[in-house]
């Protein structure tokens, strides 16, 4: 997907937060991976984390899933704080949708089990029901002649879209996408970048990790640089790739956009 000057979405008019970090630490023994993050993600904002390897995002993409836990500070989701550990935090989790590098598929289930899965163990959604919204997911992404193969039988492209409506199947109040193409071959690489664009053109509130650059500034309300385990800047996709603030932006983007 290319960059196209002027493409990025404009910020939402709401200043309804709906995930909030406040002072967020973390350390990984003696190293300091998130230091002091304040961020605040709007209902229906998109939010494209993005940065050198090693700058946190991935667990900053994670702590606001708790399946990284945080040192200090506090992370708000629609107004809760997220909770240690327990039933809490299973419904809080449900809320928040994550796809990961890896598929994380079940091999021994067929794609149509794997969707119905979490709403009918978790949700208790009957059956009939969970099968009815699945298979209208999976034709969302594309893969509803796949229903009943097993993920073995798919591409990666393909395993990964229907990744995204397993987490869709659980009617999340927001979707992480943990760096979601960076385990896919070329070639498989739009068609899940389609489905993630189509996403958040309908209003889906996103926080994406990704390295993919074209994407960011055509499906992005605001761009978030991390690196040394610190934000250090955001801003709207044209301003961020056109006239970055700091050096390290400058720096970073100066390397991957020359190649």
């Amino acid at each position: 997907m290319s960059g196209i000057a002027g493409y990025g979405r404009k910020m939402p008019a709401s200043d309804d937060a709906l995930v909030v970090l406040d002072k967020v630490n973390k350390h990984f023994g003696e190293l300091h991976v998130l230091q002091d993050i304040d961020l605040s993600v709007t209902r229906g904002e998109v939010v494209i984390v993005i940065g050198p390897s090693g700058s946190g995002k991935s667990t900053l993409c994670r702590a606001i899933n708790r399946l990284e836990t945080i040192d200090t500070g506090t992370i708000t989701v629609d107004g809760e704080v997220l909770p240690q550990e327990g039933k809490a935090l299973a419904r809080l989790r449900a809320d928040v949708g994550m796809v990961f590098q890896s598929f994380n598929l079940f091999a021994h289930k067929t794609i149509l089990e794997n969707v119905t899965l979490g709403p009918v163990k978790v949700k208790k959604e009957p059956k009939k029901q969970a099968e009815t919204e699945a298979m209208a997911l999976l034709e969302r992404v594309g893969v509803a002649n796949q229903a009943q193969k097993y993920p073995a039988q798919l591409s990666g492209g393909q395993q990964q879209r229907v990744a995204i409506a397993r987490s869709l199947a659980m009617k999340p109040k927001v979707m992480l996408f943990d760096e979601p193409t960076s385990a896919l071959d070329p070639e498989m690489i739009n068609e899940v970048l389609d489905v993630m664009t189509d996403l958040a053109h309908e209003g889906m509130t996103m926080i994406v990790v990704t390295h993919e650059m074209g994407f960011a500034r055509k499906a992005a309300n605001r761009v978030v640089f991390m690196a040394d385990g610190r934000i250090q800047e955001q801003a709207e996709p044209e301003q961020f790739f056109t006239n970055p603030q700091s050096e390290r932006a400058k720096d970073f983007l100066s390397k991957i956009l020359t190649h």
